[in-house]
């Protein structure tokens, strides 16, 4: 009896082993050649820029949208908690404050305002804090990025 009790055991410890879904991987700030890593898996060329004493980002670019990934929230240019993706339109001043409140009235997950040089930008801020976002979530909030960018050039090119 004993012996069955502990073959027993262990069949049903290797399926319960076998049914657990397997850990996803977690992606953080801290880690800015992963975050590049995930930009080019979407097929968009990134770079990553680096300063001394600064944050770091990427400069990217999806259909002839120019955007960035900055890190942010790093304490001397290292060990960053969050990211924001930012695009802007120098071409596009004339939108006015009431269209980007209306943009900003009826979108989710990005918020637009005009710059200091008076340009419409779209920004989307994703926190990686603490243990980081499951790599798919990561990727996948790319693919919100893409449609809101998308949306944006329309909403503020419309003549």
């Amino acid at each position: 009896m004993g012996k069955f009790s502990i073959a027993g055991g262990l069949v049903v410890a290797a399926a319960m082993f076998a049914a657990a879904p397997a850990q996803a991987q977690l992606v953080n700030a801290k880690d800015p050649q992963a975050i590049k890593a995930i930009v080019e898996s979407q097929g968009w060329p990134a770079t990553l820029v680096t300063k001394p004493g600064e944050n770091p980002y990427i400069e990217s670019s999806r259909d002839g949208l120019k955007f960035l990934v900055l890190f942010m929230n790093c304490d001397e240019g290292k060990d960053c908690k969050t990211l924001q993706y930012y695009m802007g339109f120098n071409d596009a001043k004339s939108t006015t404050l009431e269209q980007l409140n209306k943009w900003n009235s009826e979108k989710r997950f990005a918020r637009a305002y005009r710059d200091d040089s008076g340009d419409p930008v779209l920004e989307m801020d994703v926190d990686l804090d603490f243990a980081g976002l499951p790599r798919e979530n990561l990727s996948d909030s790319f693919s919100t990025w893409a449609a809101l960018m998308d949306a944006y050039q329309a909403f503020v090119m419309e003549k």
